[in-house]
């Protein structure tokens, strides 16, 4: 399948977006970051928003993208109600924020909705990308990988934030690391579904389409081969190991220079690695239609 580059952004801010939100939602529960929880609800929805400008460059005909909301279980449907919900939470998470004594204590019940909404929303983006046709994708993985980003970006964009604005970063130690490792899990997990998926299909001998009586048959062994350098060494050492111990570096030192330079370095890490995840998944986005 040719890459698609605005759908590659939309998943990646997205995930990017409800890291962030459930991270400030963790920091909340700590009674943590209260000078920049406003700031941090505001850059989720920032990030949600260049995301959805993204999908529309993905649209030859955007002014019809409402004609795909015709029913409750498209992909995209669910979608546009989950980013509605992550929207209203964030705004209400902000006034909340905003209107508290000392401008970032919420209630607690308000943190974990917030960490529920950002799950949610990373899970059901990632679930309309589930299909039986295309065996790489067809797998609660390639969910766990989108919401895996989210862990990997979100707590250490949160700890970059707080040292920025001189707050204590310490409270982000655990979220980070924690998120990373099992960020870090969720990606590994898929790369290795992804390395496997080529068995999916069955061997074909001779074949000829009279359709496309000169186009070569697919080769999902090939392709697959192919995908190795993104997956392992983009998706897996850069954009999980590498978060991980940087994560853990930076709790190790535990001042905001420590996070400023560790964190940094974490969340571009994790950005590139979420990005070679979704470019190999598009890659091995092979239809089992072309092998029968």
């Amino acid at each position: 399948m040719e890459l698609q580059w605005p759908l590659i952004l939309f998943t990646t801010l997205t995930a990017w977006g409800c890291g962030v939100l459930g991270g400030a939602g963790a920091l909340a529960l700590k009674g943590a970051g209260k000078k920049s929880q406003q700031l941090l609800a505001i850059l989720s929805c920032v990030l949600l928003a260049v995301g959805g400008v993204c999908v529309f460059f993905h649209l030859q005909h955007w002014e019809r993208i409402f004609n795909g909301f015709g029913h409750i279980t498209s992909g995209i449907t669910q979608e546009l109600i989950a980013i509605v919900a992550f929207v209203a939470v964030a705004v209400a998470y902000f006034a909340m924020a905003r209107k508290s004594d000392d401008g970032g204590t919420l209630p607690k019940w308000m943190a974990w909705v917030a960490v529920a909404i950002s799950v949610i929303l990373a899970a059901v983006c990632a679930r309309s990308y589930m299909m039986p046709a295309r065996p790489a994708w067809d797998s609660v993985l390639e969910v766990l990988s989108i919401v895996g980003a989210a862990c990997l970006l979100g707590p250490a964009t949160c700890a970059v934030v707080l040292a920025a604005k001189g707050e204590d970063a310490a409270a982000c130690g655990l979220p980070a690391v924690a998120g990373s490792a099992v960020g870090a899990a969720c990606t590994a997990a898929y790369a290795a579904f992804i390395q496997m998926s080529a068995g999916s299909f069955a061997e074909v001998g001779n074949y000829f389409d009279p359709t496309h009586p000169t186009k070569a048959m697919a080769d999902a062994a090939a392709t697959v081969g192919d995908q190795a350098l993104l997956l392992w060494l983009g998706a897996v050492v850069v954009g999980a190991a590498v978060p991980l111990a940087c994560c853990v570096l930076a709790k190790k030192k535990g001042d905001a220079a420590g996070w400023k330079l560790f964190g940094g370095v974490a969340v571009v890490a994790a950005l590139a690695g979420a990005i070679c995840l979704r470019v190999a998944f598009y890659n091995m986005g092979l239809s089992v239609f072309m092998f029968y």
